[in-house]
């Protein structure tokens, strides 16, 4: 009797096991961080539309995820898809990692091109070709305290440079000798980027083999940087020198800062409640010059992208589209606070409604993608080690634009080599 028991408990277990069917495709995705939790939310859905395909996500930890990635590549064991950042795409797009979506792009239904905010679209495309799908957006602009703004005489935003200089140089006879106008953290390179960004002129030249810094307009651009610190507008410090920029803005240490969409949380969760009122955000102000974008700014964010090697590429690309659906967009920033980068995922959701998330979506028409290079990162992690020994006066302005260039060029030497045997992007 016990062995009949016992065989029937063997067959009901057999029968709750899940065994994969042999027509059901395994996707296989890689995910960072928060996203790859969130994505894990989302899955059920989309395998119920899909009662053939399996989604298998990998969390990947930021700071090891370039590395992983360019192992499974060398290894040929890449995902069918993944998350990367927008400035990650030139490089896995130049080993030749990544698959042409142009194709599926062409004939969905569903990813519509003429609804993301067309900087961000950008950074996706390399030459005619498109390398990924933006799957959420961030970019850098004002958050400002109005309240002290408005003892300085001013209530409103800067619109332009001229402006802010103005407002800088109030705000700082207003606040006294201890405290500043403006937090520009000398080891993040992005607020410099951003400014740079606004110009006509590219930061790098022919194609992306050389630098062009000693360009009139980013040394206009640097100009500009450099006589924040000078004028004493803004403290010549480190993120890492400020114990808490959270507290330190509640204080008035630093009255405007540049930053990202994250901190619409942070601010609202650190800063008590009599000061939720002082504060408030504003696209960039625009170079006045004549040449730039008006209240330009950086693309940032990450995109999905399918790898050349995935054997159910179609599977994959139905995922993308699941995942750039409007309302699915709409529930990932919910969960995430990530922003849409569909101009339609933004219209009548709980965005629209908050008063600190209205600069981004006016800021996002009017964002830039840093040259597409593999060497970009490199290079830009050079033009923070420049600015920061310009700002303490180690370095002239213009020995600061030649040592940059020359650093550029050294950099895209092997870009230069390879585009001479065609074989670079």
């Amino acid at each position: 009797m016990a062995r009949h028991v016992l065989l029937i408990g063997l067959v009901l277990l057999c029968f709750g096991c899940r065994h994969p069917d042999d027509s059901e495709t395994t996707l296989r995705i890689w995910a960072m961080g928060r996203e790859g939790e969130v994505l894990q939310q989302l899955m059920p859905e989309f395998e119920r539309r899909h009662p053939g395909i399996h989604v298998d996500i990998q969390q990947l930890p930021w700071t090891s995820a370039h590395e992983k990635l360019l192992t499974a590549f060398a290894g040929d064991a890449t995902p069918d898809l993944c998350q990367l950042g927008n400035t990650w795409i030139p490089e896995f797009a130049a080993l030749g990692a990544l698959d042409d979506l142009s194709g599926f792009e062409m004939q969905s239904t569903i990813v519509d091109r003429a609804d993301y905010f067309p900087g961000i679209w950008d950074s996706n495309a390399i030459g005619k070709k498109l390398y990924g799908i933006p799957w959420y957006v961030d970019t850098r602009l004002l958050f400002y305290r109005k309240d002290i703004l408005a003892k300085a005489g001013y209530t409103h935003a800067p619109a332009t440079w001229t402006e802010w200089q103005a407002m800088l140089a109030a705000v700082k006879k207003q606040v006294g000798p201890d405290n500043y106008a403006v937090l520009l953290p000398t080891n993040e390179f992005e607020p410099l980027l951003a400014l740079a960004l606004q110009q006509d002129e590219s930061l790098l030249r022919d194609g992306g083999r050389y630098g062009n810094f000693r360009s009139r307009q980013f040394r206009v651009t640097l100009a500009f940087y450099l006589n924040m610190f000078k004028q004493q507008w803004a403290p010549p410090s480190s993120s890492e020198q400020i114990a808490n920029v959270w507290d330190e803005f509640g204080r008035g240490y630093f009255s405007f800062y540049i930053t990202g969409p994250w901190n619409i949380e942070e601010f609202k969760r650190r800063l008590p409640a009599d000061q939720q009122s002082s504060w408030m955000t504003a696209p960039l102000p625009a170079n006045d010059n004549g040449k730039g974008n008006l209240g330009g700014s950086s693309a940032g964010g990450a995109s999905l992208a399918i790898f050349a090697h995935s054997r159910h590429k179609q599977a994959a690309w139905q995922l993308i589209e699941f995942l750039s659906e409007v309302d699915i967009q709409r529930q990932f920033n919910v969960l995430t606070g990530n922003l849409p980068p569909r101009r339609s995922a933004w219209e009548n959701s709980e965005l629209t409604r908050d008063v600190y998330s209205t600069a981004f979506r006016t800021q996002l028409e009017h964002v830039k993608s840093p040259p597409k290079v593999p060497e970009w990162e490199r290079i830009a992690t050079e033009m923070r080690i420049i600015s920061e020994q310009a700002v303490h006066g180690d370095i002239t302005l213009d020995q600061a634009v030649e040592e940059l260039d020359r650093r550029a060029d050294k950099i895209l030497e092997k870009r230069r080599w390879m585009l001479k045997q065609g074989s670079a992007q």
